[in-house]
């Protein structure tokens, strides 16, 4: 199957888009996660490395019956240093033996031999063992050119992997590179058209990365990428509603997946409940519910 394909029938079996981002962040975590990590660590780097794999771990057990798909961000733990990057490879390997999509929010792009040494590190695609860490998709900076997308290209079709390029971000500061007012066509409507081209050719193996936090810009590049697959940052911490992704679906309620990160994972600072795990899980059905009640992923509760 080809990632769309897998990530499609994820979508379905979990009937929802909805997609749980680890971006962990040692002062937010637990305290008893914190003190059982002192206990066992030798260093400070040691005990935020296994602070994040045992909170990411409980975080997984919690949503992986809910959602298809999880996002680790890694520079999170590559901040930790060697400790940190054997927890995020830990952390991956835990997903997906539970089942999920992982999407790795790396954002890497180079050229040539450089850029093939990454895609062929991440990219394990539908057998975890094809690549040292294991993920079936990676985020992809274009920057540098449309030359340095074929290596990333090449080994997620070999691998049954997939890519997603950076083409509108969410972060505020976008517009600056992105779209520069006076542009005959914006930087990322020419990244948009490059992304599509590729999804077609590949079966859906590219998608694109646009936030929520541009409603519009949502509506003009799912027209301009109809075959790709979108990740959408930007929904709920950073203001983007469950309305503002609608765009980014086909009538199927397939098509994208829409990202939440400190709104689940940290849920528990705001509900206190006994277990701060039943905070997070809480937190994620109420994005499923929104989603489907908000945009046309609710076709998906009634397949």
């Amino acid at each position: 199957m080809s990632y769309r394909d897998r990530l499609d029938a994820a979508v379905r079996t979990k009937k929802t888009p909805a997609l749980v981002g680890l971006d962990p962040r040692l002062s937010q975590i637990p305290q008893e996660i914190q003190e059982r990590a002192r206990r066992r660590a030798l260093s400070a780097s040691e005990v935020t490395a296994l602070a994040y794999e045992e909170f990411c771990c409980r975080i997984i057990d919690v949503v992986a019956p809910l959602v298809p798909a999880v996002k680790p961000q890694a520079a999170f733990f590559e901040e930790a240093g060697p400790a940190g990057t054997v927890a995020l490879w830990r952390v991956t390997q835990y997903a997906r033996a539970a089942g999920l999509i992982v999407i790795m929010d790396a954002k890497r792009g180079d050229i040539g031999t450089t850029a093939e040494g990454y895609a062929r590190a991440y990219l394990a695609g539908a057998d975890v063992a094809a690549a040292p860490w294991g993920a079936d998709a990676l985020t992809v900076n274009a920057y540098l050119g449309p030359d340095t997308l074929e290596p990333f290209v090449k080994v997620a079709s070999e691998r049954e992997a997939g890519i997603y390029v950076l083409v509108r971000t969410s972060n505020p500061g976008s517009a600056g590179f992105q779209s520069r007012p006076g542009d005959a066509v914006p930087i990322y409507r020419s990244v948009a058209e490059l992304v599509e081209t590729l999804a077609a050719r590949t079966g859906g193996a590219v998608g694109a990365v646009v936030g929520a936090t541009y409603p519009e810009e949502l509506v003009e590049l799912r027209g301009v990428m109809p075959s790709a697959p979108l990740l959408v940052p930007g929904y709920g911490a950073q203001g983007g509603s469950s309305a503002d992704t609608a765009a980014a679906f086909h009538s199927t309620g397939l098509g994208a997946l829409v990202n939440s990160s400190r709104g689940i994972i940290f849920a528990f600072e705001k509900n206190r409940t006994p277990r701060w795990e039943d905070a997070v899980e809480a937190a994620t059905k109420a994005m499923i519910a929104d989603l489907a009640a908000h945009t046309p992923a609710g076709t998906l509760t009634k397949s």
